[in-house]
């Protein structure tokens, strides 16, 4: 491994005249209002017990400071890479630019903070956080012009203009008139982040998995997702296989909080899972169990049996195989939400809150499938899993999942592999196999 650097760093020092990239590492941005309202709480509070208006703007050189926490950095082809801390930059972004709007209207010594925004270099501007989808809104906020958020098939968009209503709103009045000034003085130097750099990717992945496998809020699906994109080696591969990546799983989160969660798990239950915990008091948990939660470790541990070993197979792990399986279980969520001629016994297995349904409507699926095809294996297995719900209510046998996991497990383990069916029971047996094929 190179060498890494590790030092604390103002937000003066950290984003002037420095253009920032986010890494594919990096989940979209998704702060929520609370994150905002705490970030400006805790500032204003830091700021204030220091402050009296008697002070004159130089002692706000012995303010205390304020610590925001660590960012790691790649430094890649001349450009810095956000690895991990993008949230609390972004934040900080969209910060200054509101107090930058804030000024406008002030009569009061001004601080310029425009640099610490964008760069302009031969008439045309650049922001410093330096993402293409993201330069139209912030063109917009920085102007105070108009934009319509909420219609952008962008995660990270939508959610910049949300969290700027919020900043609009909740800073603090405190803050405003003649203590502004002093108060961006001590923001932009008495603020301070621990910056982590490392000189290449492959290091900045082992720095970023490290820190998020010891307990930092990164989900298992931003994890995924850098494992997958750090193996794609093609830059143009590597950007189309993140954008198709970004749209599916907002996709998916637009169906309801957890989906993308939800998804991974059905999908690798599905058509990977080979083993499942034995019942007993402190049995081991296996391939089932696994991939419930810690899916992107899971995908690590068995990427030979996943056959991910060059970067095409990893490239096309993300634009064949996600693209292809992601796009039908949307179909099913769809299915199970509303009456769909052709997938009837879908939304009837639904109100009928039989949420095993999912790993084992996707394990027939091929990627060669017509979506004809697609629609009948679909019917086929919901038809049948239609009728073992009605069998076991008939015979008041319960339905609860804990009981019909193992069952489940292997049902799906017989429509993977026909020739099993003949281990099977007299039920999994008058399932018709070869139409699965």
């Amino acid at each position: 491994m190179s060498e890494i650097e590790a030092r604390s760093r103002s937000i003066q020092e950290t984003l002037t005249n420095t253009k920032y990239g986010i890494g594919f590492y990096q989940r979209e941005y998704r702060w929520e209002t609370k994150n905002i309202r705490e970030l400006l709480e805790d500032l204003s509070k830091k700021f204030l017990n220091n402050f009296q208006s008697t002070h004159e703007p130089s002692e706000v050189e012995n303010y205390e400071n304020y610590f925001l926490g660590s960012i790691v950095i790649s430094n890649r082809q001349g450009k810095k890479y956000i690895i991990d801390g993008q949230q609390r930059l972004t934040s900080i972004s969209l910060i200054l630019v509101f107090l930058h709007n804030l000024q406008k209207q002030s009569s009061d010594r001004n601080v310029n903070i425009s640099e610490l925004i964008f760069s302009e270099k031969f008439g045309e501007r650049s922001f410093n956080i330096d993402v293409e989808e993201r330069t139209p809104c912030m063109e917009a906020l920085f102007n105070n012009q108009p934009f319509d958020f909420e219609r952008s098939d962008s995660e990270s968009v939508q959610t910049i203009g949300a969290r700027y209503d919020d900043i609009v709103e909740y800073f603090p009045e405190d803050l405003q008139g003649n203590v502004l000034p002093y108060f961006i003085d001590w923001m932009l130097h008495k603020v301070l982040l621990v910056h982590i750099e490392a000189d290449n990717d492959e290091d900045a992945y082992t720095i970023f998995e490290t820190m998020n496998d010891r307990g930092l809020s990164l989900s298992p699906t931003d994890m995924l997702k850098g494992y997958l994109l750090a193996n794609v080696k093609d830059q143009r591969a590597k950007e189309k296989a993140n954008e198709l990546w970004k749209r599916r799983i907002l996709e998916l989160i637009e169906q309801g909080k957890g989906e993308e969660v939800d998804f991974f798990k059905h999908w690798f239950r599905g058509k990977y899972a080979q083993s499942i915990r034995n019942s007993g008091k402190d049995k081991e948990n296996k391939d089932f169990e696994k991939v419930a939660t810690a899916y992107h470790k899971w995908v690590r541990d068995n990427k030979e049996m996943l056959s991910l070993k060059s970067s095409q197979d990893f490239e096309a792990f993300v634009t064949k195989q996600f693209d292809f399986y992601s796009k039908q279980y949307l179909t099913i969520l769809n299915a199970a939400a509303t009456y769909t001629k052709g997938l009837e016994y879908v939304y009837y297995n639904s109100h009928n809150n039989f949420t095993h349904q999912y790993h084992l409507l996707l394990s027939p699926l091929k990627v060669t499938d017509t979506q004809e095809m697609v629609n009948k294996k679909i019917n086929l297995v919901s038809y049948y899993i239609d009728m073992l719900i009605v069998n076991r209510s008939i015979s008041f046998s319960t339905l609860n999942y804990s009981s019909l996991a193992y069952t489940m497990y292997n049902l799906t383990k017989c429509v993977l592999q026909p020739k099993r069916l003949q281990d099977c029971n007299e039920k999994v047996r008058t399932l018709p196999a070869h139409i699965l094929l």
